[in-house]
């Protein structure tokens, strides 16, 4: 099983390294790419078009990346909206408020880290071992 963390550019790498260091802790396999929605709106499509079971999209501003990988896809997107202008409330609403049918998990503002968690869950559902890391993850938290 295997996630594909896009980025929306180069400058949102540190929230990329939140959702690597999660992935690389629970032995996650994963790739990282730089694509915008807008610059590069065929990278994207080709991107989703990928045989990887989740999707991560880091994204600013219009935050579009998300929602365009959620178009060309039937698998989980997962959107990350970066605190760029309004404090990140743009990111965080154009992420949320997608169209009806084409759904996009999100998570909080800069939250790489819930982004990780969350598609540990979605590849948990079939994966017994990372089902039991991810129990052993949520037991130390609460020690």
């Amino acid at each position: 099983m295997k996630v594909l963390v896009v980025m929306g550019s180069k400058s949102d790498s540190h929230i990329a390294e939140k959702v690597t260091s999660i992935l690389d802790e629970f032995g996650v396999e994963y790739d990282v790419d730089v694509a915008s929605a807008h610059r590069n709106p065929k990278k994207v499509e080709e991107l989703a078009k990928k045989d990887y079971d989740v999707f991560i999209a880091i994204a600013g501003l219009s935050a579009a990346l998300p929602g365009v990988i959620a178009a060309h896809t039937v698998k989980p997107v997962i959107g990350v909206p970066v605190s760029v202008k309004l404090n990140g409330l743009d990111a965080l609403l154009s992420i949320a408020q997608l169209p009806p049918g084409v759904p996009v998990a999100t998570v909080g503002i800069d939250n790489g880290r819930n982004a990780a968690l969350l598609a540990i869950e979605i590849l948990a559902l079939k994966d017994e071992s990372l089902r039991r890391k991810l129990e052993e993850y949520r037991e130390r938290m609460r020690a």
